[in-house]
């Protein structure tokens, strides 16, 4: 199951997730982006959300006000709707209209793969970035072991390169993350870290405590929305390849 948090208030850009994205609602072009994979269900605050989502055939669930992450949200909704300890949940952001079909696909099959491991508590990807890309704080980084397991997660340019080669990579978080319902209930159970309120990172809190965050790379184009100049430059890229 694919649930989409859908928070109608935004500090950076006033509800964000009802811009016009090629005449659908942002929230509804990510609904149908990714309606191909799996069952969608619109996790809200919001009264006006909810009958958006019904006028575009989709279920919604009616949330707190007073989460203040996706991922409590749609832990809320997952309660709600009483499902399997075993069901694959996928939380894919509201503000993603572009996100590629195969990455969620991708963070799905993997969920699939560790879901028995007891102490993998998530599923997220990531991909190749290049040195001048790492440098911008909004873009996450993440450091892998041999496992492909998240050591660290950082809004800083990491792991350093000592040697400064003009051909240093990065691997770049995206916001996409798989659980069962059991380790999401587990997850929001936990207090939040002092990592995870440092870097402003809500899935430090796992790695804090000793779980670990199972990572599959990916190919995508695709970001968040966060501001108007987001937006522009999605619409740029996006409507260009339509």
């Amino acid at each position: 199951m694919i649930i989409i948090p859908a928070r109608l208030n935004s500090s950076r850009f006033a509800n964000k997730i009802l811009v016009d994205i090629m005449g659908l609602p942002m929230v509804i072009r990510t609904a149908k982006q990714v309606s191909s994979l799996d069952k969608v269900i619109i996790a809200t605050d919001s009264q006006e959300v909810m009958t958006l989502a019904k006028t575009h055939g989709f279920e919604a669930v009616m949330t707190s006000i007073e989460h203040n992450s996706g991922t409590d949200r749609i832990n809320e909704a997952v309660n709600n709707l009483n499902l399997s300890d075993d069901e694959i949940i996928v939380n894919v952001q509201a503000d993603e209209p572009f996100i590629e079909i195969d990455v969620v696909k991708a963070v799905i099959n993997k969920v699939m793969e560790v879901k028995d491991c007891p102490n993998t508590l998530i599923t997220s990807c990531y991909k190749e970035v290049s040195s001048q890309n790492a440098d911008d704080p909004n873009l996450v980084k993440v450091v892998l072991n041999n496992l492909n397991e998240a050591i660290y997660f950082s809004r800083s340019k990491i792991p350093y390169h000592r040697d400064h080669s003009e051909n240093s990579s990065y691997f770049g978080h995206l916001g996409i993350y798989g659980f069962t319902k059991k380790s999401l209930n587990t997850f929001c159970s936990l207090d939040s870290s002092k990592l995870e309120n440092i870097e402003k990172l809500e899935q430090l809190r796992a790695i804090d405590n000793g779980y670990k965050i199972a990572m599959v790379k990916v190919e995508s184009k695709s970001f968040g929305i966060d501001t108007q100049e987001d937006l522009n430059r999605a619409l740029k890229i996006f409507t260009n390849e339509k």
